[in-house]
């Protein structure tokens, strides 16, 4: 084990010198700003094995909060003039982030100007600067923020701007309402300009709707509040019991109540869409205001569609109804989410029953333009128009609408561009492959110093910060210099940086990159040997960990095939392999016991790959329930899956697998 952690410190050692050599010579301080520059001292060979170790002990202190070894660390690092001094001194700075005073974040900044680790900083600063509402430094910082991706930040930035007297109530909801948890920045925003008047009480109401619907109870609570401090207690008690609020609120009249009502039945349904039909249907019927009551039974038929119930659908054309009865020429404010399953709970309702494609067609259209643009719900909605066409020449328009949307899917590679070209009655093409790269673009990647600093930390087992490295030095290059980089990456069989730095092609592409096939030799006799289609095998190691042999998952899962403790320890034992723990990881022995594990969920699903794939994510038991009820076609079924993450799973698995079995 020693000797392979020094073999892994000499290759990140060596990656370092050959970046740093590649690069400019540094200047005394500001570098070029474009991101190329070495950012600090010109390394050698000799001194980056010493430097990999250095940077390694400096994130362990940073994880430990070890402030004074930190210190220490920094200033051994910026002595050498190390390669990845910059990473040190971050670590060091971003320990002690509340006490730091702007001179010596400027002196960071301009030390390490055009790097990740400068724009990263000043992104915490930003936060930190926000947080002493110190608004004049960071107006003068936020200009100077180059990835400019994070909401709390840009809620901050739109406060600026209000205090500034600009016109931000549009972008100022809609950077509220998308927080995921409550933060400050979010939060003192839509507290100021509800203050001010420029968001009303409806707008607080939105937000907490969204908040409740998502089960942020923080988010909730802070936003009732600007109502009326008391409003907090009773969100405490909706997310608590809210079968007593809504006893509670039988009895309170108004319009709040009634909207303390329908979060109330919200969360209820959360529990059991039937208790919350029942109180909707004998407690509230013709209590509630149409515009109530359409939520009501939006937010109802959510939860009952999670569930997968079979009446889903129906109490989603019932907020519909009530929302058509409200007389409103608004389309519904709900979320994209909501709306989403209102869409899926149609989907599951069979391809017998026509009722499915005007719910489906309703749902799709009152989205954000946004999500009506992803491809999932182009699909769809093609498919609803060409559903509900009328026969003969009137329903031409519809037909030739949907058309045309297949059309523009049908050439991309992914799980809706597959499923649109089987529609037209094509086989999925495969894009032409780009020209072979010259020499000298081969080149330019090895001498960015920025990408050679991302694979020295994913080889010093710094994944996290390498791919932010990696990823930060990505920004601004073509379609040559991103098959460029990956070149290098799959070079260095870094396969994770390779497939996701050739997926960001637009124009040019080399599946070989995109859907590399490392360890063919093993896993097309394994497969054999199981009895299962190499293509699937592969399609589904590159969603699971994209091909990085020590891949750990938050949950446990490990390997290639990522693989869980006890489920392969239970399939140790069906193929008869001597276990110990630590063979979870071994290349061989996890991909045997992965596709044993593959091949039996085949079989328990009758050949279905869709099933047996959503049962390798979420287990065999939730597949075997989510196919009861009436019999949707696959795609349906898929789509109509109640857990996001498995949801996108499968979907990518089965348009890897086509791919690779192309390939």
């Amino acid at each position: 084990m020693v000797a392979m952690k020094r073999r892994v410190l000499a290759l990140a050692g060596l990656l370092l010198a050959a970046a740093v050599l590649a690069a400019p010579a540094p200047r005394a301080r500001a570098q070029n700003g474009d991101g190329n520059g070495s950012g600090g001292g010109n390394g050698s060979i000799n001194g980056s094995a010493h430097a990999g170790e250095l940077v390694v002990q400096a994130r362990e202190a940073y994880r430990v909060k070890d402030k004074a070894r930190l210190a220490a660390l920094r200033e051994q690092a910026l002595a050498g003039a190390y390669p990845l001094a910059m990473w040190v001194h971050y670590f060091e700075l971003n320990l002690r982030l509340a006490d730091l005073q702007p001179p010596e974040f400027d002196a960071f900044a301009a030390r390490w100007s055009g790097t990740y680790v400068e724009d990263r900083l000043r992104n915490d600063w930003l936060l930190e600067l926000g947080k002493r509402r110190d608004w004049a430094t960071f107006r003068a910082e936020l200009p100077r923020f180059r990835m400019n991706d994070d909401r709390e930040v840009a809620c901050y930035a739109l406060l600026v701007q209000h205090q500034d007297g600009q016109d931000v109530r549009a972008a100022a909801k809609a950077a509220w309402y998308a927080q995921r948890d409550l933060d400050d920045g979010c939060q003192l925003l839509g507290q100021a300009l509800y203050e001010a008047r420029v968001l009303s009480g409806d707008d607080v109401w939105q937000e907490i709707r969204l908040s409740v619907e998502a089960n942020r109870p923080a988010a909730a609570r802070a936003a009732a509040a600007l109502l009326d401090p008391a409003y907090a207690a009773r969100i405490d008690a909706v997310f608590r019991d809210p079968a007593k609020v809504l006893r509670e609120q039988r009895a309170a009249a108004g319009r709040r109540g009634e909207r303390f009502t329908v979060i109330a039945l919200w969360r209820l349904a959360a529990a059991d869409p039937d208790a919350a039909v029942a109180q909707l249907e004998q407690r509230y019927a013709g209590q509630l205001s149409p515009h109530q009551a359409a939520h009501a039974w939006a937010g109802v038929a959510k939860q009952a569609a999670l569930k997968q119930h079979p009446r889903a659908a129906d109490h989603a054309r019932r907020a519909w109804l009530d929302w058509e009865r409200s007389g409103s020429a608004e389309p519904p404010p709900w979320s994209d989410d909501m709306l989403a399953w209102h869409a899926r709970a149609a989907l599951r309702q069979g391809a017998g029953e026509r009722s499915r494609w005007a719910l489906l067609a309703s749902a799709i259209g009152a989205m954000s333009a946004a999500e009506q643009r992803s491809t999932v719900w182009t699909y769809w909605r093609a498919r609803a128009l060409q559903a509900q066409a009328p026969r003969g020449p009137e329903g031409d328009e519809a037909r030739a609408q949907a058309h045309q949307a297949l059309e523009a899917l049908a050439p991309r590679l992914d799980f809706y561009g597959q499923l649109a070209a089987e529609d037209l009655g094509r086989r999925a093409a495969l894009p032409p492959p780009a020209a072979a790269l010259t020499p000298a673009e081969v080149a330019a990647p090895r001498a960015h110093a920025g990408l050679g600093r991302g694979l020295a930390l994913i080889g010093l087992g710094l994944r996290h910060e390498g791919v932010r490295e990696w990823n930060y030095s990505l920004r601004g290059l073509d379609d040559r210099q991103l098959l460029a980089a990956a070149q290098w990456a799959c070079e260095r069989e870094v396969w994770d940086r390779c497939i996701n730095t050739s997926d960001r092609t637009r124009a040019e592409f080399d599946l070989a990159q995109r859907y590399p096939m490392p360890f063919r030799e093993q896993v097309v006799a394994r497969s054999r040997e199981v009895g299962i289609e190499a293509a699937l095998v592969y399609g589904l190691i590159r969603q699971e960990s994209r091909f990085v042999l020590d891949a750990r998952s938050g949950v446990g899962a490990s390997g290639l095939m990522q693989l869980m403790p006890a489920t392969a320890r239970w399939t140790a034992r069906k193929v008869g392999l001597d276990w110990r723990a630590e063979l979870i990881t071994d290349r061989e022995v996890n991909l045997r016991l992965g596709m044993s594990y593959l091949r039996m969920l085949l079989d328990d699903f009758g050949g279905s790959s869709a099933m047996a794939t959503a049962a390798y994510n979420a287990g065999p038991g939730r597949p075997r329930r989510w196919r009861e009820g009436t019999p949707v076609e696959p795609a349906a079924w898929i789509e109509a899956i109640p857990f996001n993450e498995t949801r996108d799973y499968v979907k990518k698995v089965l348009s890897n697998t086509l791919v690779y079995a192309a390939l």
